[in-house]
């Protein structure tokens, strides 16, 4: 008996799990079609916001603070810690942000790249 509502509170949390995850999947898809917008933060402070459906070139910014440096790529509909002198290299392994809600962190030059929603 024991046994039984082991395997049935396991296959309840597998199921709340997978609907999870696909309620997850769901509101990505379909919240995609929104205008996209990136913000790139210092301390807590904006340098800029970036509307990245209109990104018509790309282009680099160079970010800062005296003892560590990035550059983030910005193209259109995405964007990205290119090169940064940290020694984790975390921001640059993060790749393109190109959903809402993604988010990449440097720590030690302490910049926050996100996509926010409208």
């Amino acid at each position: 008996m024991k046994k039984y509502s082991t395997v049935v509170i396991a296959g309840i949390v597998i199921a709340v799990a997978i609907l999870g995850f696909a309620g997850l999947k769901f509101f990505q898809a379909h919240n995609n079609s929104d205008h996209m917008r990136a913000v790139i933060k210092q301390d807590d402070k904006i340098v800029e916001r970036i509307d990245l459906d209109s990104v018509v070139e790309p282009r680099r910014i160079d970010i800062s603070s005296g003892t560590h440096h990035n550059i983030i790529r910005v193209e259109k509909g995405r964007i990205r810690f290119e090169t940064a002198d940290c020694p984790d290299q975390i921001c640059v392994n993060t790749g393109w942000l190109t959903n809402k809600g993604n988010l990449a962190v440097c720590m030690p030059n302490k910049v926050l790249i996100y996509i926010e929603n409208d």
